[in-house]
């Protein structure tokens, strides 16, 4: 797995590594400061003009230390000092004595002109407030000069926690980051500001983060393969489980069919949708291998029929919030027994009724929201969400006891007592009407061959995202539809699993 550590999980293993392991930091600084330049000597040329600018820190200290071996080597570099010299540190202020050594000379201000490639040193991982003043002038005249633009570590201005940007931020187009990839560069808006990320081993330690469960990962595709269900030769369909799709109000099938199917083709043995009656004859259409049973009124016993058949429950997509969905959602979470995935309507109408919550505490629930649905479950704006989706993720979690997927254009799953997962897989042309009915019945397909709620979230929003990435190769950003998205679910497992697909 790749860690995703924000400033705080990153600075205890920088401490570990320099006071425990005993490497010093002054030895680690060049070893990051040599990465860079690595990196940046792809964009130069015999002729070209570097600037580096630095802060006072230790990201200014790298800064200083890669001015002066690109000089060593010969190009014309510009090292600019943003801060008060005053107030360097010491690793900082020993950069600045070694570069002037070699020749160099400090400047004060950001000179607007013709750079190859302009260095951010500025802040790295440490920054935790808005940028202002004299750093917002500089920082701005960087983005608005030409040239090929560099970050050490971080992008100036991008909180390493969130993702956020902290007044303002520099505008990477390659971010060369030390050991592991912060959680602010994963997510939006640090994502697009921080360019093409590479991550230097430079030999700080991983121990603290592999001890630090509240540490966000993202899981590399033998993880994923590791976490398929086994399909053995000896099986038949009651092998790999029975879903139970509540879903669809009168004139809402496509929901119902999308949990379906996206279920069965995730590999899910016999799928019952429980659904209006207007529904019946589209759904019997549109998926003959399901079992469709109907309701006109609400009838209790009926429903707890159905639930004690189920080996999974797929609810809410597409279910609406009268009075018969209202009635389905507590039947079911009073009185069933197997996993559940609750989805859209579902998740509204709990967010509703705050009586039902102390059912998630069962601990088989797997809850599906997107950012507006998680505002509602919590109480938080969207924006406070975005402000810091780990922090409001964990206590929910930790509240709930619930499996929750945290929907966006990063999905992030998280458990009480396990690590955060954002998922890699996934993009925008998946952002239509339908995607996130199919997420939850893939999910609701793994659970029913036997994964457990954590492992089959993110199992399924990893192939859910897939199967999204290879319908976008086939149809592009803006043409994919739902049904697109269900047919590559194959292709997206195959994947997963290291066989080879025909095409």
């Amino acid at each position: 797995m790749k860690y995703l550590p924000g400033a705080r999980q990153m600075r205890e293993a920088d401490e570990y590594t320099i006071n425990i392991l005993g490497v010093p930091s002054l030895e680690l600084m060049e070893r990051a400061a040599a990465a860079c330049v690595t990196y940046i000597k792809e964009q130069l040329t015999e002729h070209s003009k570097v600037c580096v600018v630095c802060g006072c820190g230790n990201n200014g200290g790298d800064g200083f230390a890669i001015a002066r071996m690109l000089m060593n080597d010969g190009y014309h570099v510009t090292a600019v000092l943003a801060g008060n010299r005053e107030r360097c540190t010491k690793e900082c202020e020993k950069q600045i004595w070694l570069f002037e050594k070699a020749g160099g000379i400090v400047g004060k201000e950001f000179a607007e002109g013709e750079y190859s490639v302009i260095v951010d040193a500025l802040f790295g991982v440490g920054l935790s407030r808005d940028i202002e003043g004299r750093y917002l002038s500089i920082l701005n005249a960087m983005n608005r000069a030409e040239g090929f633009k560099f970050a050490v570590d971080l992008p100036s201005g991008i909180s390493a926690d969130t993702g956020n940007i902290l007044g303002t931020a520099f505008r990477a187009d390659l971010t060369v980051t030390f050991q592991e990839k912060k959680f602010g560069m994963a997510v939006s808006p640090g994502k697009e500001l921080s360019g093409k990320v590479i991550a230097a081993d430079i030999g700080i330690s991983a121990d603290p983060l592999k001890e630090d469960e509240t540490t966000a990962v993202e899981l590399e595709r033998g993880e994923y393969r590791n976490l398929l269900p086994e399909r053995k030769e000896d099986s038949h369909k009651g092998t790999y489980g029975k879903v139970l799709v509540i879903a669809g109000s009168k004139g809402m099938c496509g929901a119902a069919y999308f949990n379906a199917k996206a279920a069965y083709m995730s590999g899910a043995g016999l799928v019952k949708i429980y659904t209006a009656k207007e529904n019946r004859p589209i759904l019997q259409q549109l998926l003959p291998e399901a079992i469709i049973v109907s309701y006109e009124t609400v009838c209790e016993e009926e429903l707890k029929g159905h639930l004690a058949w189920a080996d999974v429950v797929c609810m809410g997509s597409g279910s609406g919030m009268d009075k018969s969905a209202l009635e389905i959602v507590r039947t079911a979470l009073l009185y069933g027994s197997a996993p559940c995935v609750l989805d859209a309507d579902g998740l509204n109408i709990l967010s509703g009724h705050p009586e039902l919550l102390g059912q998630l505490l069962k601990g088989r629930y797997v809850l599906t929201p997107h950012m507006k649905e998680m505002s509602r479950l919590t109480g938080c704006s969207v924006a406070d969400i975005k402000r810091d989706r780990l922090k409001v993720l964990g206590e929910y979690t930790d509240k709930t006891g619930a499996v929750c997927v945290l929907k966006d254009s990063r999905t992030l799953i998280g458990k009480r007592g396990e690590r955060p997962v954002l998922n890699p897989s996934g993009n925008s042309a998946m952002a239509k009407a339908g995607s996130g009915d199919i997420l939850a019945g893939v999910i609701a397909g793994f659970l029913a061959q036997g994964l457990d709620c954590y492992a089959g979230a993110v199992l399924g929003a990893y192939i859910h995202g897939r199967a999204g990435d290879y319908a976008r190769d086939a149809k592009g950003s803006y043409s994919v539809m739902a049904e697109d998205i269900i047919l590559q679910l194959g292709t997206a497992i195959n994947e997963c699993a290291g066989w080879k697909t025909e095409g």
